[in-house]
């Protein structure tokens, strides 16, 4: 497989800016891979394709609010900042992309907030795009996080051409997010709303958590042909025994296992035993999985609509098979289905 092997024609207009009005009624694409079929459902219809015992793994990372603008010091220019990871909370030291970046220099002073009560400093060059900073700020480590909250905003993705609003701060998280540390959201599961999870789990419907911290790596766009040869960044990772518990108990009364979007998917495929069971894991993964791959966890997923060439379609290509997406996708964009961060899901039985 080779990376022109996921390009296709995706209309402009299929690209969501806004998220449905209710989390539950956006589409549901229904594909099934052992009979080769595809159904057309809202999402709150998942319900009917689960059966009690069914586990499904859903990762309760939370987006934090990454992305800051501030002002260089003399010439006062409008700097935008994007929070990558913290590398030193005592030092207030963060790996962070600068834009734009040709005008940030190690030892440049970055000013924020109306009142430049938050400064930071450059230390480092990393990448093109990528500084490290360290932070300055009178007041405690939880003030100073504090701070960052109260002057960041919801780091919806860039190709959505309109400013952030208020309720963007809500919808780009999902109901479940619990451990904050994510630069972008887990987007498959957006569109579970509280009384579907309800519905689900009187139904008999177990649930599993696994933390992944979706970085911005997940959308770094793929530059070789030779996709063996891409190199996924690292995002923190952890499974609990207690998640393991649930979806291994699953595996053995050969109950569905399934995965609530890539990220859950990647996590699990991350730390799996040879016999094909999950093991707990505290750490980082790079996983990239890309077609030929054998799965050893989940037997159906949720996932997005994604764009061309991400890592995210090979995944599903992957999963499904490379013909079924092929006709999924085509599909999907003649059914007018809506794509990527806010749009419509697919699941994969």
């Amino acid at each position: 497989m080779k990376l022109s092997n996921f390009n296709f024609n995706l209309p402009k207009e299929l690209l969501a800016e806004f998220p449905t009005e209710n989390r539950d009624e956006s589409r549901l694409m229904v594909v099934n891979r052992k009979e080769k079929t595809i159904e057309h459902k809202l999402f709150k219809d998942i319900i009917d394709y689960f059966d009690e015992g069914d586990v499904m793994v859903l990762n309760n990372t939370k987006v934090f609010p990454a992305r800051l603008y501030g002002n260089k010091e003399k010439t006062g220019a409008r700097i935008e900042v994007f929070l990558l990871r913290e590398l030193n909370s005592e030092q207030r030291l963060w790996d962070v992309l600068v834009d734009p970046a040709r005008k940030i220099r190690i030892g440049n002073k970055l000013y924020f907030g109306d009142d430049d009560s938050l400064v930071a400093e450059v230390i480092d060059n990393t990448t093109s795009r990528g500084r490290t900073l360290r932070f300055l700020y009178d007041g405690s480590y939880e003030e100073f996080r504090k701070k960052l909250t109260e002057l960041g905003e919801t780091p919806i993705p860039k190709y959505i051409n309109r400013e952030v609003v208020p309720e963007d701060a809500e919808r780009y998280q999902t109901i479940y997010a619990k451990e904050e540390g994510a630069v972008a959201a887990p987007t498959a599961g957006l569109h579970f709303s509280k009384h579907l999870l309800k519905r689900l789990e009187i139904k008999g419907v177990d649930f599993a958590e696994v933390t992944l911290h979706v970085g911005l790596g997940t959308f770094n766009p793929v530059e070789v042909e030779d996709l063996s040869k891409h190199k996924m960044d690292s995002e923190e990772l952890i499974i609990t025994q207690q998640a393991c518990d649930v979806v291994n108990k699953a595996k053995v009364a050969k109950h569905k296992v399934c995965a609530i979007g890539t990220t859950s998917m990647r996590a699990m495929e991350s730390s799996v035993s040879s016999n094909k069971t999950l093991n707990p894991y505290v750490g980082w993964t790079n996983k990239f999985i890309f077609p030929p791959y054998d799965f050893s966890v989940a037997d159906c997923m949720v996932t997005n609509f994604h764009t061309p060439k991400s890592t995210l379609l090979m995944m599903i290509s992957a999963f499904m098979g490379h013909d079924l997406m092929r006709k999924a996708y085509d599909e999907a964009i003649k059914e007018g289905y809506r794509f990527y961060t806010y749009g419509d899901a697919m699941l994969i039985l």
